[in-house]
């Protein structure tokens, strides 16, 4: 593996914060969790070359939730990035997330790794879907980037996780996704969230990995709504210029009694 300077990446995901402070995730008080995945991120600070923020930012799709979202990251001093889930507004997050570090561009490059993040979110509904211009631009931006190793990154899972009532509002059109992706080898990882667990699968040369959300978490292959005891997390990268990567789960310290009701997702 080459261990000459990799690209370290923090994804960060499912916050679900509210225009108010002190609202609540079943129970969950998510700006409180939040701010201790943020310390547990300073602490780490001088190794991450940027955040990747996966959706579902927001808890109730408001401007002050994303102005919130904004002034909590302006303490950490790290590049971010960002695409929308299902709780999200994609048209407020594009006018309010886009001050200082927090950035609202789609395709970059960082080292020798290009990053091209999506918006599968349907308006009003749960489950997503990748539009035919969506996939159309995947495909271009593919061609157009070159070679070098390649992350992409959604909101919902492409793939099903064994948890029925996940399952119902993963991403629809998944081998639209995958007929684009077999096309270009370079693609090496596809990060996405929704799930709030920790999940992996490899197909053809990709490899595909659901993160802990930094709110409440949900109990891995279980067929109706149910929560996991493990605290708030987010998944941290390293990515090499040889397309090599190491990837792991970073939990908080942080515990808060929920109420145990289901809720849509």
């Amino acid at each position: 593996m080459n261990q000459v300077s990799p690209v370290s990446i923090a994804q960060v995901t499912d916050i679900h914060l509210f225009a108010s402070e002190n609202d609540k995730l079943l129970g969950m008080p998510t700006a409180e969790s939040f701010q201790a995945v943020i310390e547990h991120l300073k602490t780490l600070q001088t190794e991450i070359d940027l955040l990747l923020l996966t959706g579902d930012l927001s808890g109730d799709s408001t401007p002050a939730s994303y102005e919130n979202l904004q002034n909590l990251l302006s303490s950490l001093k790290i590049s971010t990035y960002w695409l929308p889930g299902n709780h999200d507004c994609a048209i407020a997050m594009d006018k309010i997330l886009n001050l200082g570090m927090v950035s609202r561009r789609k395709s970059f490059q960082r080292g020798s790794w290009n990053f091209i993040l999506l918006n599968s979110s349907v308006p009003g509904y749960v489950h997503g879907h990748l539009s035919e211009p969506t996939l159309d631009w995947l495909d271009w931006e593919l061609k157009m980037m070159g070679e070098n190793p390649t992350l992409v990154a959604l909101h919902h899972p492409p793939f099903l996780v064994n948890s029925e009532w996940l399952d119902a509002s993963s991403l629809k059109n998944s081998e639209e996704l995958f007929a684009v992706l077999d096309r270009h080898p370079q693609v090496k990882i596809v990060l996405f969230g929704h799930i709030h667990q920790e999940w992996e699968h490899q197909r053809h040369h990709v490899h595909y990995f659901g993160s802990p959300s930094t709110s409440i978490q949900f109990l891995s292959e279980s067929q109706s709504f149910a929560i996991d005891r493990q605290p708030p997390g987010f998944r941290m990268l390293e990515l090499y210029p040889d397309g090599t990567w190491k990837t792991w789960v970073e939990r908080v310290r942080y515990f808060h009694s929920l109420e145990l009701a289901a809720t849509g997702y």
